[in-house]
């Protein structure tokens, strides 16, 4: 069992309960009397190089409990995807303030990061141990069941298409939401959990895992129209052509890019504005609206899943567990045992960094443009207690009297 300092810190996009793995962390590194000081990195990695530390240590556990039920990163976070340089300076700052333990809490970007700083420390023959704690709205991370924010964020895409399914059939037409996803349809896919009749919608999903052909989308959009005389669309922000590019830079003149180069999905409204547009020209249909739910998921305040609360928080305390215990780094991994409970493991960081999970097969309808059973049965259990159902009247009509 190492000796010195442990220093968490918060990667990537937001979620609703990643304080709760911070504060796991944080909790359990205060029992173990080898631990002399908890510092949290401001601003993930960049903090790191910065040296811009909080002490932890001075922290209260009642405040500190207050945190982790509160959505979003208390640590702040970062974009910056560290490279090998980049990487070699995170070391050096953790070496100078005798960092022993390195948790990063995070999703794809942060997992390779932590494989780099840990082959780094190996190189140098310094003593430190490094954990990635999983993160991922996306739920894209390999050897995971499913991550933590996830939930969260399904839970928020399935109240909000049972609000658009309502307002829908209330006032009918084409409704197109688009949902955050740029190579895994997990969050897109959500929006079926909101359905209770079987005419109510997303009557149609679109999802990365699949060739979008805006033909078909158009003749998808005509059927169910003529079906339902409604459509409600749920659409993953990444769907792409055959050659792989996404839909929005075949449909748009100019497309926005972030500082890495790629196409800015999540930022924009333009995929629904563009799709809409499609349906209003080459279908003739008036009434069509289009969202884009972009941030709102990731943070979205009371509408958090009571299981992926608790298990955010074990993943942190899990973390800090298997550094202490074990003599290995890596990246801890839920995985489901029986109808649903989890187990946690301890994977090897290169089993996970730099890799990305899609929905399976099994969980995407043969026509593309759904979810089948076993993602239902997939997800249900992660959303937690107290999900709510959208009811109807019965349709017991009054015959005519005058217009018979």
């Amino acid at each position: 069992m190492l000796h010195g300092k442990v220093l968490v810190a918060q990667g990537g996009g937001p979620t609703a309960v990643i304080n709760q793995s911070m504060a796991g962390v944080v909790l359990e590194a205060r029992k173990f009397r080898n631990v002399e000081l908890v510092y949290g990195a401001y601003h993930g990695v960049r903090g790191i190089i910065n040296e811009d530390f909080l002490d932890l240590t001075q922290e209260t556990s009642h405040n500190l409990e207050m945190v982790a039920g509160t959505p979003s990163s208390a640590l702040g976070s970062t974009r910056d995807k560290p490279d090998l340089k980049y990487c070699q300076e995170i070391f050096k700052v953790l070496k100078a303030h005798g960092i022993s333990y390195f948790f990063y809490v995070g999703g794809n970007d942060s997992s390779d990061t932590v494989r780099i700083v840990s082959e780094e420390a190996h190189k140098a023959g310094y003593p430190l141990r490094c954990i990635h704690i999983p993160k991922t709205i996306d739920n894209d991370l390999v050897g995971n069941d499913h991550t933590p924010g996830y939930p969260s964020a399904a839970r928020f895409v399935a109240q909000a298409f049972m609000g658009v399914n309502l307002d829908n059939a209330a006032l009918t037409g084409v409704y197109v939401g688009v949902v955050m996803g740029r190579h895994a349809g997990f969050l897109t896919a959500a929006s079926a959990l909101g359905k209770k009749f079987p005419d109510d919608g997303p009557h149609l999903i679109y999802l990365p895992e699949r060739t979008f052909k805006v033909d078909q989308f158009l003749a998808d959009v005509k059927a169910t129209m003529d079906r339902y005389g409604r459509c409600v669309v749920a659409v993953s922000e990444g769907i792409h052509d055959e050659s792989g590019a996404p839909i929005i830079t075949k449909l748009a003149q100019e497309v926005e890019k972030d500082a890495h180069g790629n196409v800015q999905l999540s930022g924009t409204g333009a995929l629904a504005d563009l799709l809409c547009e499609e349906i209003k020209t080459k279908l003739g249909l008036k009434r069509v609206r289009g969202d884009t739910f972009g941030y709102l998921q990731r943070s979205f305040v009371g509408c958090v899943s009571d299981v992926d609360q608790r298990e955010a928080r074990e993943v942190g305390e899990k973390a800090v567990q298997f550094a202490m215990w074990g003599n290995t780094d890596g990246s801890v991994a839920i995985k489901r045992t029986g109808f649903y409970s989890v187990d946690y493991q301890l994977m090897p960081l290169t089993d996970v960094a730099g890799k990305t999970r899609v929905m399976e097969d099994e969980f995407i309808t043969a026509e593309g443009n759904g979810v089948t059973d076993a993602f239902r049965m997939y997800l249900r259990p992660l959303l937690g207690s107290g999900m709510p159902d959208a009811y109807r009247l019965r349709i017991n009509k009054v015959p005519k009297v005058l217009g018979a």
